[in-house]
């Protein structure tokens, strides 16, 4: 099935993140985009047994470069292994080598219930790996006016909205691990912040992201990405690294 992004279904219909994954197959650039997301999740996995899992794996295809990966998403779909709220994981405890995502905590409605599945359920130096919107000068900007997505730094530890996909706040990674650190280590001593790293000011924007997705040739990106990456800290994402202690 293949739906033009911004057609009339809605963004919590699993047709249309179907559909975004077709998309982002079939446009070299932003196939780009998440392959530099995912280099930066691998580079980060701990090495050891225990299954790594994905959360909202739907829009994307993490597990061609990840193939053991055990894929989920909130969604019934047909590219998921699982489908699970990442609020009550079914999982053992101290059974999974990590968790990793692009673009899905910022939509946990609870996700302090969350973080606190997932010092049950990590192995001893297991982590926390995701991409995430990240609040910098730039994407402030971006985000309130360019995006559809809620973006409110200001704002708890919660999500505008109740949809798997329109309940969102596109700050909450910058709020609990930026702005609320010291009440995040307070409040979870058992994980540790490794590394925050802020990226793609630019590269991401100049493909129209996931909602116009103009269809640039792959090259682009590589000479973008390279020519913008001494600017990173002014980035709108950010790769987030935590591990269980």
């Amino acid at each position: 099935m293949h739906l033009p992004v911004g057609s009339a279904v809605t963004l919590d219909d699993p047709r249309l993140t179907v559909a975004r994954r077709d998309l982002i197959r079939r446009r070299p650039y932003l196939q780009l985009v998440y392959e530099d997301w995912y280099a930066l999740i691998t580079s980060h996995l701990p090495t050891g047994e225990g299954p790594v899992l994905e959360l909202g794996s739907g829009g994307g295809f993490f597990e061609t470069v990840c193939p053991r990966v055990l894929t989920s998403d909130v969604m019934r779909l047909p590219s998921v292994d699982v489908v699970l709220d990442a609020r009550a994981l079914p999982f053992a405890a101290g059974s999974l080598r990590s968790i990793v995502g692009t673009n899905v905590l910022h939509h946990v409605p609870d996700i302090e219930l969350f973080l606190t599945e997932a010092v049950r359920v990590l192995k001893p130096g297991g982590r926390l790996i995701f991409i995430e919107p990240w609040v910098t000068g730039l994407s402030r900007v971006v985000y309130r006016h360019f995006h559809h997505e809620p973006f409110e730094p200001g704002l708890g530890w919660d999500v505008v909205g109740t949809g798997p996909l329109t309940g969102a706040n596109g700050a909450l990674p910058w709020i609990v691990f930026e702005r609320d650190r010291r009440l995040f280590e307070d409040r979870f001593p058992q994980l540790r912040i490794r590394d925050i790293r802020p990226l793609m000011p630019l590269s991401y924007l100049l493909c129209g992201g996931i909602g116009r997705a103009w269809n640039l040739p792959g090259i682009l990106f590589r000479i973008c990405r390279r020519l913008e990456r001494p600017f990173d800290e002014a980035g709108i994402f950010a790769g987030i690294v935590v591990e269980a202690i």
